[in-house]
């Protein structure tokens, strides 16, 4: 090998030794620790190589070796702190499900009713049983009011009101029964309410979305439309 090649070889070597002299340097320089320093409660500057415990409630910079700031350790929080910090990211952490519920179901809502005409089918479907149950218990009362009227004409024999046992009875089922289907009609009339107000709030939600306004920006659905979707 020449004098040039010789040259060279110790040119590549020399900038390899450079190379690895700046990496070594580079890390050793990385590697060092860094430096903790703070104001104490008696206004006294403390410097250490760990977190001082003197100002743990306190503000800490974090140095780098050459006294350039790598990043401000804010106080340890007391337990009382971490307690609310706690209860906060637990609250918003419920907000964010309520908010994904309430997504989810307007677009289920959406998807089920595509529009106003679908919802008032759906709307008369439910009624219908309803109405079907209430004809039910009015011609049940009809039945029983026919099936009173000869207990009754049996009960004038007896103008004292001294009936026979058996009359009593009859009398009192027929009764109880007739009640009993007075009240279930109460009911079903109030079911048809409830039912009404129901598709009433979904269809208010509905026109909104339909509209182009977006799924869960309208909060949590109300109980009885929740409810009804819950079934579905």
């Amino acid at each position: 090998m020449g004098k040039r090649g010789h040259s060279i070889v110790r040119a590549a070597g020399s900038g390899s030794g450079l190379l690895a002299s700046l990496w070594c340097a580079g890390s050793i320089a990385w590697a060092a620790p860094a430096i903790y320093t703070c104001i104490d409660a008696n206004g006294k500057r403390l410097t250490s190589d760990r977190p001082i415990a003197e100002c743990l409630a306190r503000e800490q910079r974090l140095l780098n070796p050459d006294g350039s700031l790598r990043r401000i350790v804010p106080p340890t929080p007391t337990p009382e702190e971490r307690a609310e910090q706690e209860a906060r990211e637990r609250q918003a952490a419920a907000l964010r499900v309520q908010q994904q519920d309430a997504i989810r179901r307007d677009r289920n809502l959406i998807l089920r009713f595509p529009n106003e005409a679908v919802h008032n089918k759906a709307r008369a479907a439910a009624l219908d049983d309803i109405h079907a149950a209430v004809q039910l218990s009015e011609k049940r009362i009809a039945v029983l009011a026919a099936e009173r009227k000869p207990l009754l004409d049996e009960s004038e024999f007896y103008p004292d009101g001294k009936l026979p046992l058996k009359l009593r009875q009859q009398l009192d089922a027929n009764d109880a029964a007739s009640e009993a289907q007075r009240s279930l009609i109460q009911n079903q009339q109030a079911e048809i309410v409830r039912i009404n107000m129901r598709y009433d709030a979904e269809l208010e939600r509905l026109r909104k979305l339909w509209r182009g306004v977006p799924a869960g920006s309208m909060g949590a659905l109300s109980a009885a439309p929740a409810a009804s979707a819950a079934r579905r």
